[in-house]
Order: C-alpha cells, then structure tokens, then sequence
C-alpha cells in the first residue's frame, strides 16, 4: 500500500515539475489568444475521428471478449470500457484498469482472469502500434532519436511485443513457478492464482491465433491512425502552428510519455512531451504549449463524460485496489 502512496506522490511531484518547466515564461495572453483562434472545423474533425477510434477499440475488445462469451454484443462492450478509461482519468492507481477487471464480469459474461488476459493483450497491441508509429515519425522527419529512443531500439522492441502475442504460451513455466512459490505459503490463494492464469494463457492463446491476432491488429492499426488524426486536426485547427504535421510525432512522443508516473490523466508528463515533439519540427513554446492542452482536453473529456454517466447510471462502485496487491 505504502508503494502506490510513494508512487502517486512521485507522479504528482513529476507533474509539477514537468507542468513548471512548460509555462515558465509563458505568455498567457499569447496563450489564450492562440487558443482562442482555433477553428471550430478542424476540432469538429478531431471529435469524429476520436469517436472512430474509440470503436475500433470497443470492437477490438469485443471480439477479445467473445471467445468467452459468444452472445455478448459490441454495445455491452462500450460502456464499461469507457467507463474504465473514466476512472483512470480522475482516479490514482489504475483505479480504472482494476474496475474493468472486476466490475463488469455478469454484463460481459467472463472472469476476471479472462479480462486481465484481454487487458494485456490490449496495452501489447496499443505499445506495438505506438512504438512503430514513433519509429516511422522518426524516418520520414529525419529525426535520429527522441529523448534518447532510436530507431533500432524501437524495431527490437516491436520484434519482442510481437513475439509475446504470437507465442503466449511460452510464457506457461514462468507463470506455474510463480503460483508454486505462493502455493507454499498459501495453498488456497495459489491455487486460485494458478486456475486464474491457466484461464488467462487459454484465452491469450486462442487471441494468437493467425486469423484473430490478424483482426486484432487490424482494430490496433485503424484505432491509431484515428487516434494520429485527433493529434493532426487538432494542429491544423490552430494556425499559429507553423508546423502542423508535427502532430504525427506529438502522438506516439506524448502517448510513451504516459508510461511515466504522474496524475490520474497523465497532466503534466503528456502535455510536456507533446509541446517537445512539436517544437522539433520548429514550432513556438506558445503555440506548442497550446496545442498540448488542447489535444490533452480532446482526449480526456470524451471519455471521461460518457464513462462518468456510465458509472453513475449504473451505480458501479470502484473496487478497492487492494484486491490486487
């Protein structure tokens, strides 16, 4: 318990730190001028692209789910998806992740073990389409690195998230050793943690079959290129951007950065990272800074109003996190 207090301390502080080093010296009337001059057209195009993307997910996640659950429609999908994406943007410690897992199981009619299965194969599938869409930002902005990543660092690291989804099974020894050690302390919890994962490597090797790994990558790659257009048009809709194409490398740059420990909603090391991708390709700290909030705003309002009416329509209590600990 004392580690996730430490972490989300850490987060909070590393917020501030990255939040202080983006406005210091800031303008902030040549801030909210730049913001105000966005063009309605472009953030219209940036909402309809959210909303494909974000289906590509729910459908992603669909078919994940009906290897367990044959008759589970796409619609019972949608909402404790995005009520889950809800709660990590206003709760610490992966509250939202832990809901998903342990909320929803009667309205998406598996278990737990199941959902975590889908819920890894899901940040392997996004972490491999981010890496490859920030090596291929890097070839075609001739960029060599950014913040220390390269290119070959980024195709070895494609190479292993590719291996771990094709060959889940492989991973079935390290998985028995671990609930044999629990199992020596307390049989009951370890053999429930063996049947669990057994359940989780069935449901992991069924994904990593050719014709469905090859649909859920499909879902991936049109979720993300959805996802780079809320990035591009939320650039094109600002014109003091000299560079709006930019937004291509802002959105693998700023989405890696989300990996580093901060606030619910990533504020601070997201938005740090974007107005860096963007004034790589020449853009101003005013103008970089005021794309970052309002890509940032696109991304976590969504979301986080449907999920929130979702979970108060509802009435779903957030498990407590100590349930995984």
């Amino acid at each position: 318990m004392n580690k996730k207090y430490l972490r989300l301390g850490l987060g909070v502080l590393l917020a501030g730190l990255f939040g202080w080093l983006i406005l210091r010296g800031i303008d902030w009337r040549e801030l909210h001028a730049t913001l105000a001059a966005a063009q309605g057209q472009f953030i219209f195009a940036a909402i309809v692209a959210f909303v494909v993307g974000y289906s590509c997910r729910i459908l992603r996640w669909h078919a994940m789910l009906q290897h367990d659950a044959p008759n589970l429609r796409a619609s019972q999908v949608a909402g404790p998806f995005l009520a889950s994406f809800a709660a990590n943007n206003v709760l610490p410690f992966r509250a939202g992740d832990v809901m998903r897992a342990f909320a929803f199981n009667k309205t998406l009619q598996t278990t737990s073990g199941t959902v975590l299965a889908t819920l890894f194969v899901e940040r392997l599938l996004d972490l491999l389409m981010v890496i490859v869409m920030l090596g291929g930002a890097l070839l075609v902005f001739q960029i060599n690195a950014i913040a220390g990543v390269g290119a070959s660092l980024l195709l070895a690291g494609a190479v292993l998230i590719l291996f771990v989804l094709v060959f889940p099974r492989s991973f079935s020894p390290l998985i028995s050793f671990a609930a044999n050690l629990i199992k020596r302390i307390s049989p009951t919890i370890g053999e429930k943690i063996q049947q669990e994962a057994n359940k989780a490597i069935s449901t992991l090797a069924t994904l990593a079959q050719g014709s469905m790994m090859l649909k859920l990558l499909a879902f991936s790659l049109c979720a993300w290129l959805a996802e780079g257009l809320v990035f591009y048009f939320a650039a094109l809709s600002l014109p003091a951007l000299s560079a709006p194409q930019a937004g291509w490398l802002a959105l693998p740059t700023g989405t890696l950065a989300t990996l580093i420990p901060s606030t619910p909603g990533y504020v601070g090391t997201f938005d740090f990272f974007t107005v860096h991708a963007m004034k790589l390709l020449g853009n101003s700290q005013v103008a970089a800074t005021a794309y970052a909030f309002l890509v940032h705003a696109l991304l976590w309002f969504p979301p986080t109003l449907i999920g929130g009416l979702y979970i108060a329509k509802h009435s779903i209590k957030t498990p407590k996190t100590e349930t995984l600990s």
